[in-house]
């Protein structure tokens, strides 16, 4: 622990989210750790989605579903705390040294794979190897790892060197697509080091998970089996924990906590740093002219969108991202729906009148289809017309995913250059905008390296200038993460990161 402390000169912002989060949800973890516990049963839990191209690669795991079974089948070297801090997982240290450039990690002695074999150094190059060779979230992460020159100085010790240096190196591998998995690892037959081992998959409806009576967390994990459930339809899953069919559901409709309530389930809410934007693809007609992207944002009534589709859970945004982040431009105007000038700005562009497409789905969460479809409605005030198409999750995110012109995606909580890294830049896997501004992308660069946090925040906020000017997203709320549970279990808390105590049943069990 000592070593991960010595890293604060070097991660500055990502030390300082420990002075911007509230203590509040360490007080609820604590409270929730001390009710009383048994051993046993089956833990049921619906989840928002799911269609036949449902996985469990560890490393690409687009879906709700998908990241509540890599959750839990899998773990990574550091993960998040419920309050948004940095903790060790796997590793047990890491240190920098070469001013960033280069890192040894320490890995977690004890440590055994569902088949048997224990963690080592091995497993790590194996695993960074395989991430990197996958068109997906990680690889952007570890694309400036030296692969070729990783050192292994014991089963437990391995030198890491980077090809350029970067102060938050540790924020990256802290996700939950960075599993590791064992040498030779097979996806026909997945192993992880997690809570709970394989058990049965049927893509689109159900999987299944025996508990790990070797796992190393002492105690952990209390159900005797996890079973995670897909519901593409918002009704199904509230229905089907009213019903009694499952224990807990991730993503409940703000509009249905009263009905939750009234059956006697609790309701958790977390306020988090994620985000259900509008996606503008600024290399597409109409919003490859800036002044069209402008006059959108304009549109939005950012308040009236947060009262209505997130029925008052959540806080307005500002078209920026990463609002825990140290270097986060809070300072910046709060941009405000002005009808007038967004048709002025249509006018000049030549585009009075536009008509688009907004593509949703319902597989994206709560608020989701709402906020397109208010959204429509305030258009009308600017004389754009948005034609509404709903789309199941496998649709949305099958083969015309980072394709769609005019669409709701969500994000969960990242600091600002691991966001950048997934969805901002020419090469990250999920640039749904199709942004690759040239200056936005030399202050990026140039903030990576810098290891004096002073200077970094102000590279960060000149970046943020840029896209709050003439970015591609409409970023108009950070929405609370509203989930549900029976009375029957214990064990969740609020949550700045992922859905259901960022799907860490490990710590769940019945009363």
């Amino acid at each position: 622990m000592s070593a991960l402390l010595g890293t604060g000169s070097l991660l500055g912002a990502g030390s300082a989210l420990t002075a911007c989060t509230t203590t509040e949800p360490g007080r609820q973890a604590l409270d929730a750790a001390l009710r009383p516990r048994r051993r046993g049963g089956v833990l049921r839990v619906g989840v928002t989605g799911g269609s036949a191209s449902d996985t469990v690669d560890p490393h690409h795991p687009p879906t709700y579903p998908d990241q509540a079974r890599v959750s839990n089948l899998y773990e990574p070297l550091f993960g998040r705390d419920a309050a948004y801090n940095i903790e060790p997982v796997l590793a047990e240290s890491i240190e920098p040294s070469e001013q960033g450039r280069m890192w040894t990690l320490r890995l977690r002695d004890g440590v055994t794979f569902h088949n048997g074999k224990k963690l080592d150094v091995d497993d790590v190059i194996f695993t960074f190897r395989r991430i990197s060779e996958l068109p997906g979230t990680g690889a952007a992460a570890l694309g400036i790892v030296d692969m070729a020159n990783l050192r292994k100085l014991d089963d437990r010790t391995l030198r890491i060197p980077l090809t350029v240096p970067y102060a938050l190196f540790q924020d990256d591998l802290a996700q939950y697509y960075m599993a590791i998995v064992p040498t030779g690892f097979d996806l026909k037959a997945p192993v992880g080091t997690g809570p709970f081992r394989f058990g049965t998959f049927e893509p689109g409806r159900m999987s299944s998970f025996p508990r790990n009576e070797h796992y190393w967390r002492p105690g952990e994990p209390y159900a005797d089996e996890l079973v995670i459930i897909d519901y593409p339809s918002d009704d199904e899953r509230v229905q089907a924990l009213l019903d009694g069919h499952v224990d807990a559901i991730d993503n409940l409709p703000p509009s249905q906590i009263n009905t939750v309530k009234a059956a006697g389930s609790t309701v958790l809410i977390s306020e988090t740093g994620g985000w259900t934007p509008f996606t503008m693809r600024v290399d597409r007609p109409p919003f490859n002219d800036v002044r069209v992207r402008q006059a959108f944002r304009l549109i939005a009534d950012r308040e009236q969108l947060v009262s209505q589709a997130l029925s008052g859970q959540g806080r307005v945004a500002n078209d920026l991202y990463s609002p825990f982040d140290v270097g986060y431009a809070s300072e910046f105007p709060q941009r405000k729906q002005d009808l007038a000038q967004a048709r002025s700005l249509l006018r000049q562009a030549g585009k009075s009148g536009v008509q688009v497409e907004l593509v949703t789905s319902s597989g994206i969460g709560a608020g989701a289809v709402e906020a397109a479809q208010l959204f429509a409605k305030q258009a009308e005030g600017a004389g754009v017309k948005v034609q509404v198409r709903v789309v199941d999750g496998g649709v949305f995110y099958g083969k015309q995913y980072l394709d769609w012109v005019f669409a709701v995606d969500y994000w969960f909580t990242r600091s600002y250059l691991p966001q950048v890294a997934q969805g901002s830049l020419p090469n990250a896997p999920f640039n749904e905008c199709h942004w690759a501004d040239q200056k936005f992308i030399s202050l990026v660069t140039q903030a990576r390296g810098e290891l004096d946090p002073a200077r970094r925040t102000e590279l960060l906020k000149g970046a943020q200038r840029i896209e709050y000017d003439s970015g591609g997203y409409i970023i108009w709320g950070f929405r609370n993460q509203v989930d549900a549970h029976t009375s029957k279990v214990t064990g969740f808390v609020p949550d700045r990161n992922l859905p259901l105590s960022s799907f860490q049943f490990r710590s769940v069990s019945f009363v």
